[in-house]
């Protein structure tokens, strides 16, 4: 008798699925739908002229991007990702130009509010 599938055990003609064992992650990263919300914004900040240069940084603990009005000074504003802190404040902070932190939470769109509202302000200004 000739049996069909890839040698699997019980479970049909394909076998079992054994899941890859779990590790961390090298680096913190930003998801395709975070990176997205935070260019969109940096784009319209440098339509108003606020903003000109970016910098992201990956690390163990956490995942940042600073935007510049000009390259060599600070960074007027930096929001900054650290999983590790996703039950306690939220993983989110948007620090400003002298690294005070503006705002903490567990929603990135809320953590981005204070840009926003800026937004708003050069526009109708």
């Amino acid at each position: 008798m000739l049996s069909g599938g890839g040698g699997g055990q019980a479970g049909g003609p394909g076998g079992t699925i054994v899941a890859f064992p779990s590790r961390q992650p090298d680096q913190v990263g930003f998801s395709r739908e975070e990176l997205s919300r935070i260019l969109d914004t940096y784009g319209r900040m440098v339509s108003a002229g606020q903003w000109r240069d970016y910098a992201m940084d990956f690390t163990r603990d956490f995942a940042s991007f600073a935007a510049f009005k000009r390259t060599a000074e600070r960074p007027q504003a930096r929001i900054e990702k650290r999983p590790s802190l996703r039950s306690r404040q939220g993983m989110w902070t948007l620090y400003g130009e002298h690294g005070q932190v503006l705002k903490r939470g567990h929603d990135l769109a809320g953590v981005l509010a204070p840009i926003e509202r800026r937004l708003v302000k050069v526009v109708t200004g």
